[in-house]
């Protein structure tokens, strides 16, 4: 995706001292930008507030974050939001993460249609309460025609869970008659996951330090770089991004091969 030079330079003007803005490459910036957005909980308990207001705080750095993709010229930017294992934490917190969705995505609505922002969602949507699941609809019917940058929110969103489906679809197409069993290949399965149609991620951002993927993304990720980083998700700004940009464009990827000969 193309980006706006005047735009960008005025959203990236006075870099900290540690960043050379000179050094970012504009032709290698990643296709599809992929946050696990951790930490929320622990940023508010470590200022003595409740979780809930991690989650809160954690909404103004996604918006961030959408608008420095959008002026980078990012195609794809995916979140993970709550996952098929975050039903299980404390129903409280839980009832005010899907209220904090519903309200979100309809305060955001102005900033998605003024960047073009065409919204898609990855999990299964029609398992969240009613009012939630209204307003994610109406959001996604409103964002249906904008052709600027793809903002993909995992939501009730599982891994696991998504293998599955595309499984069950697949063998349903086979035991129908649609299609052989050996026409299944990786393209197959790529086309029945929620990503399908969207470029796999090149790059991986996990913030508060944890070293997992925790069930995100299994199959799209299988080469992405990740850049890990201590800072939990709601002090993740645009100079976090910049970062994880720069240490991306530094690495030598390889994709099972060699790296190609020094000239």
């Amino acid at each position: 995706m193309q980006y706006d030079q005047d735009k960008f330079t005025e959203f990236f003007a006075d870099a900290p001292a540690d960043i050379d803005m000179g050094a970012l490459d504009m032709n290698r910036i990643p296709r599809h930008i992929s946050c696990i957005m951790d930490g929320n909980g622990r940023w508010a308990t470590a200022r003595g507030l409740a979780r809930t207001e991690g989650h809160k705080a954690g909404i103004v750095s996604l918006r961030e974050i959408i608008t420095a993709a959008v002026r980078l010229g990012v195609d794809v930017l995916s979140a993970y939001a709550f996952s098929t294992e975050n039903w299980n934490r404390p129903k409280h917190e839980v009832a005010v993460l899907m209220h904090l969705f519903a309200k979100t995505f309809i305060d955001e609505l102005p900033l998605l249609k003024r960047e073009n922002v065409r919204v898609v969602f990855l999990g299964d949507i029609s398992a969240l309460p009613s009012r939630t699941r209204e307003v994610f609809e109406y959001g996604l019917a409103e964002c249906r025609d904008h052709t600027g940058m793809t903002l993909a929110l995992a939501v009730n969103y599982g891994g696991r869970a998504e293998l599955v489906r595309a499984a069950r679809e697949l063998a349903r197409n086979v035991v129908s008659g649609t299609i052989t069993a050996d026409d299944i290949d990786e393209d197959a399965i790529s086309a029945h996951l929620y990503t399908a149609g969207l470029p796999d991620p090149e790059l991986v951002i996990r913030t508060s330090g944890e070293m997992r993927v925790s069930n995100y993304l299994l199959w799209q990720i299988a080469y992405a770089e990740f850049y890990i980083t201590d800072t939990y998700w709601p002090d993740f700004d645009r100079w976090g991004l910049i970062r994880a940009i720069l240490a991306f464009q530094g690495r030598d990827r390889r994709f099972g091969g060699l790296s190609a000969p020094a000239r």
